[in-house]
């Protein structure tokens, strides 16, 4: 990874960790155990499936343009897939609160989410080359 992709993972990861230690505490108080189970479940899932996809993007984007597309592609419809099967497996488990899960995950998303775009504002990366020359692109003689 290169030193941007890690700037980027950590102006998302910070308020994610803050916001899920938060939603632990809420759901530690309001459903004891079981909610704090359900809330950490939420923030793992969370912090897992966002890191996988941020580093299989990076690493492709060294390869091609392409191929950038294509594993954010696939690995969002993995994480769909893995999300899908876990709550289908946890479905009839009951030492966890699946509402604290859902909350959390809905809240730590939301962190995630504005972390990496406020990361993405304050990165100071060209997305354009100063002076390369473009085929078919004439430039005007004065």
């Amino acid at each position: 990874m290169q030193a941007n992709d890690l700037r980027l993972m950590k102006a998302a990861a910070i308020p994610t960790a803050a916001v899920g230690l938060v939603a632990v505490l809420v759901a530690t108080f309001l459903a004891g155990a079981e909610g704090a189970l359900g809330a950490g479940i939420g923030v793992a899932v969370v912090g897992v499936f966002f890191t996988v996809g941020l580093v299989a993007v990076a690493y492709a984007s060294r390869i091609s343009p392409t191929m950038m597309m294509a594993a954010a592609m696939g690995t969002f419809f993995t994480k769909i897939v893995i999300l899908v099967v876990m709550l289908e497996a946890l479905a009839d488990v009951e030492v966890w609160h699946p509402r604290a899960f859902s909350l959390t995950a809905i809240a730590c998303t939301i962190a995630w989410t504005f972390g990496e775009a406020r990361g993405f504002m304050k990165l100071r990366m060209l997305y354009v080359e100063p002076g390369i020359k473009v085929p078919g692109h004439y430039e005007e003689k004065r």
